[in-house]
């Protein structure tokens, strides 16, 4: 039986409880937060046993097998990093760490330790991304991909976690490297890092205010971002994140030498891109044939999966929590490679970069560093 205990009791950590407890062979022992009540409500709606406020108490009494870190994204490396001395193994919640450094010295540390460590980009394994991924891995694109575009999108209302964000100048998103980028976009920029191959692709990023935000008296949270990704090998990406663009998009496209793939992440759509042209008026009348029988596929999937009970709305996360269970059990490789993970942190250090000093009049492309090897 796999011990598991929680360190931050907020939003997020309702999902992290549900999904964990719908795994065989895992119970939460503990549930920590700084605040008490926190943790209290958590436990009593969980039927968690043991609450603390210290985690290293936690870590000396309740003696956990793995750790989920569900706190705000500042504390995320000096919480995991505790964790991981006291031989746990550890999930991350996105963003995995505040700087690319911060995530190396994680890695390597699990890796001292003999203990594993994951991130919470869980949207790369919902059904829908699992379905792409199959599909990649049997060669439809035709050997690597040649271009992706990744779309994200946050719909930034008066109300919630955009409104207390919004409305506190003083609010802990602010004074995150990337402020609200920060906190969001590691999910769309997960599916750029997994098909890339360089740890040093080149990044060039613009970002800037929505005449919303402006109107608003907002001078701080960049909520428009365009980013250019390339390697020398010829790859190429683009990621957009938008709070104003509509519809707004969570979607995915790659582009092989021989066909494309395009997820929709919020319908669970796939749909597969004919590279060979049809000769003549074919090319008006089969292609859209095509698409509708896809999306019809798509339908009975979906309708399949929830009759089946397995189409809630965090199956992704209940998918890498289970695989990451399974590797640490030794059964099967980690879910997200620590390559892919590192590739994600250091092309937000390159985008976030870059904003800063186009907030001080200086822009420039800039490339991903090389790793840092102890």
């Amino acid at each position: 039986m796999l011990k598991v205990a929680i360190v931050g009791c907020g939003k997020i950590a309702d999902s992290h409880g549900w999904q964990i407890q719908r795994i065989p062979g895992c119970s939460i022992v503990a549930a920590c937060d700084r605040e008490p009540m926190m943790a209290a409500q958590f436990c009593e709606r969980f039927g968690v046993p043991a609450q603390y406020s210290d985690p290293e108490a936690m870590l000396r009494e309740a003696a956990p097998d793995i750790v989920h870190v569900t706190t705000p994204p500042a504390s995320h490396f000096s919480l995991a990093a505790q964790c991981l001395e006291a031989g746990c193994h550890v999930y991350v919640e996105k963003p995995f760490t505040l700087y690319s450094q911060e995530a190396e010295r994680l890695i390597e540390l699990a890796t001292e330790r003999g203990v594993k460590i994951t991130a919470g980009h869980d949207d790369q394994f919902s059904h829908v991304a699992r379905r792409m991924r199959k599909v990649i891995h049997n060669g439809y694109l035709g050997e690597s991909p040649v271009h992706m575009e990744s779309y994200y999108c946050y719909e930034l209302t008066n109300t919630g976690y955009a409104g207390a964000l919004l409305g506190d100048k003083n609010h802990w998103v602010r004074r995150l490297p990337g402020k609200l980028l920060h906190n969001i976009i590691s999910h769309g920029i997960a599916r750029i890092a997994e098909h890339l191959t360089s740890d040093s692709p080149k990044v060039i990023a613009h970002g800037f205010i929505s005449p919303l935000l402006k109107g608003l008296g907002e001078s701080e949270i960049v909520d428009e971002l365009r980013v250019i990704i390339s390697e020398e090998s010829g790859t190429t990406a683009y990621f957009t994140f938008s709070s104003q663009m509509r519809p707004g998009l969570h979607a995915f496209t790659i582009y092989g030498k021989k066909n494309g793939l395009m997820l929709d992440q919020d319908q669970e759509i796939l749909i597969k891109l004919r590279g060979k042209r049809y000769k003549s008026y074919a090319e008006k009348f089969f292609p859209p044939i095509n698409i509708a029988r896809q999306s019809l596929s798509n339908l009975r999937t979906n309708l399949s999966l929830f009759l089946k009970r397995d189409f809630h709305m965090k199956a992704g996360m209940h998918y890498l929590i289970s695989s990451f269970y399974r590797a640490i059990e030794g059964q099967e490789p980690l879910p997200i490679p620590y390559v892919e993970i590192l590739r994600t942190a250091k092309i937000m250090d390159a985008i976030f970069e870059q904003l800063n000093r186009q907030g001080n009049g200086d822009a420039k492309a800039t490339t991903v560093p090389e790793p840092v090897h102890a």
